[in-house]
């Protein structure tokens, strides 16, 4: 049997990328992600909105690279990774959880999405249509190259 640990989102830079430096001297990112729904409220008609804040290490250098060089605060991304969950213990001896989106060296997508010359490095491959119309997601071009990679 197999598994999957994917994770696919479309937002907004929080805050400044901070970058900080293994003993070894490699480069990993931390940045937060802000992604939006919006609906009406039925009952009174209100236009309502909630956001989740979502916590994107980077490992990759290449990312690392990129992100460093054109990344800043309110920059949409197209974020591809998986979910890890890390146990840790507060100051007060409190064992607490954190769950956050990693883009891994051999794993993991960021396309930047509101720059006029898309910056893209990708691993794996994300479907072509996308990376050069990132504005058309939901296009009909990119839902059939879906629909021809699934296997049944």
């Amino acid at each position: 049997m197999s598994y999957l640990n994917k994770v696919i989102l479309i937002g907004n830079v929080g805050q400044e990328p901070v970058i900080r430096s293994t003993s070894s001297g490699k480069e990993i990112m931390s940045l937060t992600i802000a992604t939006s729904e919006f609906w009406k409220d039925k009952a009174t008609g209100e236009k309502k909105e909630k956001t989740e804040w979502h916590k994107i290490s980077i490992f990759n250098e290449n990312l690392v690279s990129l992100v460093k060089s054109y990344v800043k605060k309110g920059s949409k991304l197209y974020i591809e990774g998986s979910l890890q969950t890390k146990k840790y213990v507060d100051n007060s001896g409190v064992e607490k959880y954190t769950t956050e989106i990693v883009l891994q060296n051999y794993s993991g997508a960021l396309i930047m999405l509101d720059s006029k010359d898309k910056k893209t490095l990708d691993m794996p491959n994300i479907p072509e249509s996308f990376a050069k119309n990132s504005e058309s997601f939901a296009s009909s071009d990119f839902a059939t190259e879906l629909d021809d990679e699934i296997p049944f």
